[in-house]
């Protein structure tokens, strides 16, 4: 019985000896390499990722990535190759992942950050609706308050029953996502003739032989709902801009040039605007589309470039 013992343990230790070696030998998995993080600027909304990838089992034989997090998601354009674009990027910090896999089916990953930074030079665009508070025809007929929040944002002069009539259109921007210390490149303001006005001759936009204009800036508070003809605000002369007469019934004022006006509301106190006539004379009226309108396209709209 001892000998069967010896002989059987061996047969068997040779196989075991054999069987722990191949079980310790140890594959290392391949090391990825997603490159180095990256800020980029808008307008510019693209980078491009280049990674690689080594092993000590052979060749890298396949390449993979994919976005682990960010503010949206972008676009990848070549996922499987070491070297991509992305595109469609917005602002915030986005990360990307890199999978690289060897000859043998081992894998490695790697991540890379890229951060999208704002531009130096950003667009803010305003057409604001139904905006009561910021918005009034101051108007006048006879003795007789009349201002109102119409479809209309009018500069003008008339009768009505017989008494003079006089309208004169306030109306402001919320200027607060303009950062304190950031200087105004450019203002522009457009302003929409009304073809199916509510007063003048309830026909023609622009009407009369003097309807020439301002556009001058408010420096004093006022408030659309609770402020009169009586109490209107008081108006800058120094930076107004005029507009001259026209002949025409419909006549846009698209992208009148107010940086001025603008870059002085951002540095010290917004009112806003205001448009009058420069000669207040009967049956001359400038009338355009209100913020009260319901064609959004066409109501006051301020564009301001600023860095």
């Amino acid at each position: 019985m001892l000998k069967i013992n010896i002989l059987l343990l061996f047969f068997f230790v040779p196989f075991s000896i054999c069987q722990k070696e191949v079980d310790n030998f140890t594959y290392n998995p391949p090391i990825a390499d997603a490159g180095q993080s990256q800020n980029v600027q808008l307008p510019n909304n693209f980078a491009t990722l280049t990674g690689s990838g080594t092993s000590q089992n052979g060749a890298i034989v396949a390449y993979l990535w994919s976005l682990v997090s960010g503010p949206n998601i972008p676009a990848i354009e070549s996922p499987g190759s070491p070297t991509t674009q992305i595109s469609n990027l917005i602002e915030g910090a986005y990360v990307f992942q890199l999978m690289v896999i060897d000859e043998i089916g081992l894998t490695g990953v790697d991540k890379d950050t890229v951060t999208v930074i704002p531009s130096l030079i950003q667009t803010l665009t305003l057409q604001p609706g139904n905006s009561t508070e910021n918005e009034l025809n101051f108007a006048v007929t006879g003795p007789n308050d009349v201002s109102a929040h119409d479809i209309d944002l009018d500069a003008g002069a008339w009768t009505s029953s017989g008494l003079t009539f006089n309208i004169r259109g306030a109306f402001k921007f919320d200027l607060s996502a303009i950062p304190a210390g950031a200087t105004i490149i450019s203002a522009k303001l457009s302003l929409y003739s009304n073809p199916t006005p509510i007063n003048g001759d309830l026909t023609n936009a622009n009407s009369g032989s003097n309807n020439a204009m301002y556009i001058s800036r408010i420096t004093s508070d006022w408030n659309g709902l609770t402020s009169s003809w009586q109490t209107q605000p008081t108006l800058s002369s120094t930076d107004r801009i005029s507009i001259a007469h026209t002949n025409l019934s419909v006549l846009d004022l698209v992208d009148v040039d107010v940086t001025g006006m603008v870059a002085t509301m951002h540095s010290t106190n917004n009112y806003g605007f205001m448009i009058s006539l420069q000669n207040e004379v009967a049956y001359n009226i400038r009338q355009f589309y209100s913020s009260n309108h319901s064609e959004i396209t066409k109501r006051p709209k301020l564009v301001v470039v600023y860095q």
